[in-house]
């Protein structure tokens, strides 16, 4: 019996012993559901390297029969994309200046929703919150997804800034741009440029957090319809992302043409490579 189980179990006032049981059964939940993410992704990552089935389980101590059924049973290591346990999806709220308080644009609310949904698919509890109006948000915290773009908030300006290979840039008097730094090349949106066209052009990155104690995961368009066509690239093709940056620092641009009626993502697809920012710090 661990020392935790028995200082709970040693606890008389009734009310306080159901809480600390209830939240003790909720963080051994998530320890459960990241344990057997993690011996499903070890199993993944031994096959992949040629072993079979039946030597990872003699090597392991375990049975044949135990080690397939853990390789195709159990949470999905591409979830850890998002985060470990427990993640916090964070979007922005804007001043309505009719309804005189601060609403959530409904492309944000539907790449939150979609996000929830994604988190949940992969076994990870989720949450809520808000970038408030004035743009300050908390970012040293574990777990977060946060969907704003500098503009709206300067600690999110400040978190983009640490990207080593794209920018943001915003020249006065011009609309906001993506910059690739490797190839010099500005990606802008099609609302802003002539003639117009139903494109835009969205942020994917996995960012150091200010106290430096973790990451966040950052996703932002040049307007909302970038935000929801990176929320589809993440529900497509996570195992791909997962696969190519696991839990490195790392961004991308993504390219979106969208329904401008409903701002619905109709064709999304990589607009530049994945850089892993180690790779590019030590190039």
């Amino acid at each position: 019996m661990s020392d935790e189980l028995q200082r709970i179990m040693a606890i008389d006032d009734p009310y306080l012993l159901l809480r600390e049981v209830t939240t003790r059964l909720a963080d051994a939940q998530q320890e459960v559901t990241e344990l057997a993410r993690l011996r499903r992704r070890v199993v993944q990552d031994l096959h992949s390297q040629g072993l079979s089935y039946a030597q990872i389980a003699e090597k392991a101590g375990l049975s044949r029969g135990r080690i397939h059924q853990i390789r195709h049973t159990g949470p999905a290591p591409e979830g850890a994309f998002l985060g470990a346990g427990a993640v916090t999806i964070v979007t922005p709220l804007r001043w309505d200046g009719e309804k005189k308080r601060p609403v959530v644009a409904m492309a944000d609310v539907n790449s939150g929703k979609r996000l929830e949904e994604l988190a949940k698919s992969y076994g990870l509890d989720v949450s809520s919150g808000h970038v408030l109006v004035s743009g300050e948000v908390d970012l040293n915290r574990d777990g977060l997804v946060v969907v704003c773009g500098p503009g709206m908030s300067q600690t999110m300006r400040d978190l983009y800034a640490q990207d080593p290979v794209l920018s943001w840039e915003h020249p006065e008097g011009e609309p906001w741009a993506l910059v690739d730094r490797r190839t010099g090349m500005a990606h802008r949106a099609g609302a802003d440029t002539e003639p117009h066209r139903p494109h835009d052009v969205g942020y994917l990155g996995r960012l150091p957090r200010p106290d430096g104690n973790g990451s966040v995961l950052a996703i932002a368009g040049i307007h909302t319809a970038g935000s929801l066509g990176v929320v589809q690239l993440l529900a497509t093709d996570l195992n791909a992302l997962w696969g190519q940056v696991g839990e490195h620092h790392f961004s991308t641009l993504v390219s979106v043409e969208y329904d401008p009626e409903t701002d619905e993502p109709q064709s999304v697809e990589l607009l530049t490579p994945i850089y892993r920012h180690d790779e590019e710090t030590t190039a």
